[in-house]
């Protein structure tokens, strides 16, 4: 059977390829080219975060996974996606924030471009295969016709969080190698095989520089209130701001103050104090179904707002497109914008688009 990886040139992407290799498949290393020939302006190294998954660094990168394939005796292909990319990633993150949500362009990228885009393009470029792999820390199991996406065993290190928009059609051409191992584990294999990678840094960040490079937007000037509509101070852009935040803003306060709101039509940014912060129940919309077509009745099932957050008690109803979620306790800053995920136990239910936080 042939596999293609998709590769980034990190520990992860490089392992799995060399574990499928192990397994008997005939394997092909494949990295999406999303920075393209942009240059934007008012980008500066200095402060440029390092291993963020777009920025001008991504040339290394190719290299670094090129290097990796001849090391591991596999072809190795690079494909442009950087239009696709800037049509479905880019033009999603700017905006949602511009609306004043916070996005989760990772989510994006892998259902549309990771899964999607780059291995259409692989093939009608004639590179054939079966499969397609990636290094997520998920696990892909068939059961009765259905493929179901599970957490990766490693609580820590879990992953499915961002594969929730998969679809039945992609889980069955997937192959998830490392949702059985935590990340000592394969760097202690990277070690084993004499890999240069194996000590390199994950990508921590979507992006390497400053949001607002991306965003390409004058300021934007307006009031920064409390919860009475008071005024406090002002803001350059309600698109600087997440909800939650508490550095940066810019008012003096006996008490620690939060971001509880952006609003967009009235140019306002919302802050109190840290009690407020607490939610219990969100909407969501843009729903997709994983690994059930509809919520299991009578089952004890939980959720994450958050990608690194452990799955949380909820009850979970879905009614004419919106997925409605109480949480057991209170949960902190739930952010409209930001993607909430069903689980039933170790199975990802579903997922979607917080709409709103009440």
């Amino acid at each position: 059977m042939k596999v293609l990886v998709g590769m980034s040139g990190g520990v992860d992407s490089t392992v799995t390829a060399i574990l499928l290799k192990e397994a008997g498949y005939e394997v092909e290393g494949a990295t999406m080219a999303i920075w393209g020939d942009r240059n934007i302006k008012g980008i500066a190294q200095q402060h440029q975060k390092k291993n963020a998954c777009f920025g001008p660094d991504e040339k290394e990168d190719i290299e670094s996974a090129r290097k990796i394939a001849q090391e591991i005796g596999i072809p190795y292909h690079v494909f442009n996606c950087a239009d696709e990319y800037d049509e479905v990633v880019l033009k999603y993150f700017k905006d949602e924030y511009l609306k004043g949500r916070t996005p989760n362009p990772c989510v994006y990228c892998n259902a549309l471009i990771k899964f999607g885009v780059l291995p259409h393009i692989a093939k009608m470029n004639g590179v054939e295969f079966d499969k397609f792999a990636t290094g997520h820390y998920a696990r892909v199991e068939e059961r009765d016709g259905r493929y179901l996406l599970k957490r990766g065993i490693n609580p820590n290190k879990d992953q499915s969080y961002f594969l929730y928009k998969l679809t039945q059609e992609q889980l069955s051409h997937t192959i998830l190698p490392l949702g059985d191992y935590n990340k000592e584990q394969i760097r202690e294999l990277a070690h084993k095989y004499g890999l240069s990678v194996a000590d390199k840094h994950d990508s921590q960040d979507f992006y390497c520089g400053d949001y607002n490079e991306l965003l390409e937007v004058s300021d934007k000037k307006g009031n920064v209130v409390d919860i009475n509509g008071n005024i406090l101070g002002e803001h350059n852009g309600i698109w600087n701001y997440t909800i939650g935040q508490r550095k940066g803003l810019g008012i003096s306060s006996t008490e620690p103050l939060y971001v509880l709101s952006l609003n967009k039509e009235t140019n306002e940014v919302v802050i109190g104090p840290k009690d407020k912060t607490f939610k219990k129940s969100l909407t969501a919309i843009n729903v997709n179904f994983v690994s059930y077509e509809s919520l299991p009745a009578d089952r004890e099932l939980s959720a994450k707002i958050r990608s690194t957050q452990q799955p949380q008690p909820v009850k979970a109803s879905f009614d004419n497109g919106t997925l409605t979620v109480e949480f057991d306790e209170y949960q902190k800053s739930i952010a409209p914008g930001q993607s909430v995920v069903i689980y039933d136990g170790d199975v990802l239910v579903c997922g979607g688009i917080i709409d709103s936080v009440e």
